[in-house]
């Protein structure tokens, strides 16, 4: 016998809400909330029963426990995923149960709440998921396919991308944004963000690789008036600043393990402690991370851990080079013309054209836009030939003169390393002017250094 029955109901009546728990009591707390937020719901006590449901009635969120008498959370959670997919689901799990809570997320969770539930926390999952903009435009217009329409290109590998940024929007998992420098990283973070049920939020972007070790927690967390000297007033950090919205966390790689390891906490626990206090208070913010290098190798390394290593890469969203999207370099090119001149660029000569097509750009996009905006300011009236591009004959792809058959891992890291030696000698070997004249931080150049073996 089922715990709730289901009706169909005329368009205008109370959005529903589908409760999955073994449990009278955890089912009752769950309906009474729901029932007090001006929302109804029906009650299922197994997964037999919640099919059921699901057959019968189209409902706007399902919460469900991980532990069932006729199986687990996450058959309810592929369940939706694969045959519901406009009704986020969010899953119960067990206190300090991080495996299932990633488990889930990874299964296509919205979100997930840890026992014993906080009827703070649960409001708030509720009214996130419940403004979650429907995939065919949501009440405020907002259309969540056309998240990615900032992203210029008909490449297949940019086409991935728009696909994932799609799904991330409706989903509440922490994100993890790998690729190289220039590649977009943060303009993916806010594609997600901006499309998701945090948009109206804030969205805060955090350079970790910036911020001096020793204030660190204090940036993070917060602090109280009088916590060390100069503390002469309370203040926010990007915890608070990013309540209810995303918090990205650019260069993550660059966190130091004293840093990381309070990172954890605040992300498995969503509670922090500003310095100079007793208490932790509650955050509710998305984690997004990204980094140019190789997260994976800087664990293997010892340099990042592993713990938050898995936390953070729930789910990884790759960002291509430029190198591996050649075709999407005229309509760049073309929209960052736009962008640098007004409605009426000049026009770039098929032979620079060619030339572009066929450059490395280790700088990726970002580079692409630096030499336009070069270009635009050497050339004569309206038209940019090749030598306004002033690109150096080494860089070509297509030139393979010099490399003598190596991979493109050796042929970059050669070149990274040669750039690095430059810059140690311009300065007598002293590290932190290199890495300013580089344009990298200290504890990155750092990294290089060790991971390319150059020695003093």
């Amino acid at each position: 016998m089922l715990a709730g029955k289901a009706e169909r109901r005329p368009r205008g009546e109370l959005a529903r809400v589908l409760v999955v728990d073994d449990e009278a009591d955890i089912r009752e707390l769950l309906d009474l909330t729901v029932a007090r937020m001006g929302l109804s719901a029906d009650c299922a006590a197994s997964v037999a029963e919640a099919r059921h449901l699901l057959e019968q009635q189209r409902y706007q969120l399902c919460i469900t426990d991980m532990r069932l008498p006729d199986g687990d959370g996450l058959e309810i959670v592929r369940l939706i995923t694969e045959r519901y997919g406009e009704t986020p689901v969010a899953v119960i799990t067990a206190f300090g149960s991080a495996q299932n809570a990633v488990a889930a997320l990874k299964a296509g969770a919205f979100d997930y709440l840890a026992k014993p539930v906080a009827l703070e926390q649960l409001r708030s999952l509720i009214k996130s998921a419940l403004s979650l903009p429907r995939r065919n435009g949501g009440a405020d217009g907002g259309q969540v396919g056309g998240a990615a329409a900032q992203l210029i290109g008909e490449s297949a590998a940019i086409g991935h991308v728009r696909e994932m940024i799609d799904k991330l929007a409706r989903s509440q998992a922490p994100v993890y944004i790998s690729g190289e420098s220039g590649t977009g990283k943060e303009l993916a973070a806010r594609l997600i963000h901006d499309h998701s049920a945090r948009r109206a939020a804030p969205f805060v972007p955090v350079n970790c690789g910036a911020i001096p070790e020793n204030l660190m927690e204090s940036e993070f967390f917060g602090y109280r008036k009088g916590a060390f000297t100069g503390a002469d007033r309370d203040r926010e950090g990007f915890f608070q600043a990013a309540t209810g919205g995303t918090l990205f966390l650019d260069e993550v790689a660059d966190l130091p393990l004293v840093m990381q390891v309070k990172l954890l906490r605040a992300i498995q626990e969503k509670k922090v402690r500003k310095v100079g206090h007793t208490a932790e208070e509650a955050v509710d913010v998305r984690i997004i991370s990204a980094t140019h290098r190789m997260l994976k190798e800087c664990v293997d390394s010892g340099t990042f851990r592993q713990d938050l290593y898995y936390r953070l890469n729930v789910i990884e969203l790759r960002m291509p080079p430029l190198r591996e999207r050649d075709e999407d370099v005229a309509p760049l090119v073309e929209a960052l013309l736009v962008r640098i001149c007004g409605p009426q660029p000049p026009r770039l000569d098929p032979q620079a054209m060619t030339v572009l097509k066929a450059y490395s750009f280790p700088g990726n996009v970002r580079e692409l836009e630096n030499i336009l905006e070069r270009a635009t300011a050497l050339c004569n009236h309206d038209r940019i030939v090749l030598d306004d591009l002033q690109l150096a004959p080494a860089t070509v792809v297509n030139d393979s003169a010099g490399r003598d058959g190596e991979t493109l891992d050796d042929y970059l890291n050669r070149v990274e390393k040669q750039a690095i030696l430059d810059a140690l000698a311009k300065t007598a070997f002293n590290r932190t002017a290199a890495a300013r004249l580089l344009g990298v931080t200290f504890r990155s150049l750092r990294y290089r250094i060790e991971r390319l073996g150059i020695e003093e």
